[in-house]
């Protein structure tokens, strides 16, 4: 990457979300005008459940080659951030951070803030080292193709919070399909009382739908019904939806799960392997009609790419977050025998497989979205404690989850699917993180210590 594309790049919408590391919190209320002198972001960032106003300056901007980011008001006494952006041979540079600051509360904040500040910037630099090039990268593989203009559903959930700011950056135009429209570009929708803006859609370039009741709970009959509707029904009538525009979308990608192999114990799975037949169990059937509901947009001759995601590992989510707590206090392990094979992604390579799959014309139909290298729950367990320094002896046994969770812990669980990305990577989709260790590393900050 050029200096003057990485210098973009921090300009433009989303670039500061994107910067900010899984593991901390961090909401833009204002955005500023772009990287120009005087221009002014107010932030609120989080000091654990504490909410903190950040207002932040810019000056001394050089186009292409820096910027400083001061505090005008904020938790510090002083923060300076110079963001310098330096050639280095054709079409590379140099990134270096210089942050000079003053903690509050004289000598006793700045012995605190020696212990504690220190490592937390240290973490996030070299996140934002690794991510930015990563970025830049994945943006410039297409960056031939004129900028879609698209809507997402489930903009606020795990995955579209990191997809909006991704594709911001890349100069995207993006919509939120909500229930809560907030913003002018909104689009007001819910299945459940039939509602949508039609008007707002007519037109786009693309639509993700990735909205979806979360199924991480106990299944009570009344939990089953609302995920199955939500994927059903509410898949369905977005599609129909789409159908029946004067100038749908070229493209509809739409959320799907590995939960439709089924429990297969060590069988290899790719997207052309069999299903098993309806009533296998509850997963099976839900993401079964899922993808069945993408039908009408398909016949509307819209381009469908159905997404089946293994387990998306972030600890700003999901699966993951809520492993770290007993995994920190070394109380983690393996599940059941735990020879059960866990298909996992990091959040930045689901991110990029949807990206890939807007842009790729040759992708339709079924596509993994999982790492290349599947790992059974008992390697999963292992990788995480080693990564986090703790043990991982505990071992919860399949009778405690089916006690606990109920039929929810024995699909979910305690099933095994060994799911390749074949497809994916056929059509030219290069994994920032193959691995989980490396994966594991880099979403939890480790990778930097």
């Amino acid at each position: 990457m050029s200096a003057e594309a990485a210098f973009a790049w921090h300009g433009m919408p989303g670039a500061l979300e994107r910067l900010t590391p899984p593991w901390e919190r961090l909401d833009v209320i204002e955005p500023g005008a772009g990287l120009a002198d005087g221009s002014r972001t107010v932030l609120r960032v989080w000091q654990g459940p504490i909410p903190l106003r950040w207002v932040a300056r810019y000056r001394d901007v050089i186009p292409g080659r820096q910027f400083v980011d001061e505090q005008e008001e904020g938790p510090f006494s002083k923060w300076t951030h110079l963001h310098r952006f330096e050639p280095d041979g054709p079409g590379a540079c140099t990134l270096t951070d210089r942050i000079e600051y003053t903690a509050p509360l004289g000598p006793a904040g700045a012995a605190a803030a020696r212990l504690l500040v220190g490592r937390r910037l240290r973490r996030l630099l070299s996140y934002r080292h690794q991510l930015t090039p990563a970025d830049l990268q994945a943006l410039s593989h297409f960056a031939d193709r004129a900028p879609l203009k698209l809507a997402i559903s489930g903009a606020t959930g795990m995955v579209g919070r990191a997809l909006t700011p991704f594709l911001l950056t890349g100069g995207h135009d993006v919509r939120r399909l909500t229930r809560r429209a907030e913003h002018p570009g909104d689009v007001d929708w819910s299945y459940e009382e039939g509602r949508i803006d039609a008007v707002k859609l007519d037109g786009l370039d693309a639509v993700v739908h990735l909205a979806g009741e979360n199924i991480a709970a106990r299944w009570t009959e009344r939990r089953k019904k609302r995920i199955w509707e939500s994927r059903a029904i509410g898949t369905r009538f977005l599609c129909e939806t789409l159908a029946r525009l004067h100038r749908p979308p070229r493209v509809l990608v739409s959320a799907s799960a590995v939960g439709i192999y089924g429990d297969r114990g060590d069988e290899t799975l790719a997207e052309d392997s069999p299903l098993p037949a309806r009533g296998a169990d509850f997963l099976v059937d839900v993401a079964r009609e899922w993808e069945a509901a993408t039908e009408p947009a398909r016949a509307a001759g819209i381009r469908v790419v159905n997404l089946r995601f293994g387990i998306i590992l972030t600890p700003a989510g999901g699966a993951l977050a809520k492993l770290l707590p007993p995994f920190r206090l070394g109380l983690g392990g393996r599940v059941g025998t735990g020879r059960q094979w866990m298909s996992w992604i990091g959040i930045d390579d689901a991110v990029g497989a949807i990206h890939h799959a807007l842009l790729t014309d040759s992708l339709s139909g079924p596509v993994n979205v999982t790492a290349p290298h599947p790992r059974t729950n008992h390697e999963f367990a292992a990788a995480l404690g080693r990564v986090l320094g703790r043990p991982s002896r505990i071992r919860v046994s399949a009778q405690a989850i089916r006690l606990a969770l109920g039929e929810m812990g024995q699909v979910a669980l305690l099933s095994s699917a060994r799911v390749l990305p074949t497809r994916l990577q056929e059509a030219g989709y290069v994994f920032r993180h193959p691995h989980l260790p490396g994966a594991l590393r880099f979403l939890l900050g480790a990778a930097g210590e």
